[in-house]
């Protein structure tokens, strides 16, 4: 059964910092982009970032660059988003993702989701 585990939400002041992890199993995933999604409340979910296979090219929402950082560690078959500066705006269910491409990144499989909330 192929899982994709996201960990690391929580509640942070804005101008705070959280680092969130997609712990991928019953397959592995490293010939495979991996992204991280986001949908806040009454909202699309909307891309956030992306990294290819070979961690050579990384893709950013132009809401997220500068200030959040995807990579990837294929040996632990795991995705890493560090979220440095949050702003309220940030809030949202955080998805992440496997499949392929860069800023049009198409999912084959999804992550349940982790909440964070940014508060002013």
């Amino acid at each position: 059964q192929v899982q994709l585990v996201e960990s690391g939400g929580g509640l942070v002041q804005a101008g705070g910092s959280l680092r969130l992890s997609c712990a991928a199993s019953g397959r592995t995933f490293s010939n495979y982009a991996r992204a991280w999604f986001r949908q806040a409340p009454g909202k699309e979910r909307e891309f956030v970032a992306a990294i290819r296979w070979n961690a050579y090219s990384t893709y950013y929402a132009d809401s997220v660059k500068g200030r959040f950082t995807i990579s990837r560690d294929n040996a632990k078959n795991t995705v890493y988003l560090q979220m440095n500066s949050l702003k309220p705006e940030d809030t949202a269910v955080y998805y992440c993702a496997a499949g392929s491409g860069g800023l049009d990144f198409s999912a084959d499989y999804w992550g349940q989701g982790t909440q964070v909330t940014v508060s002013s």
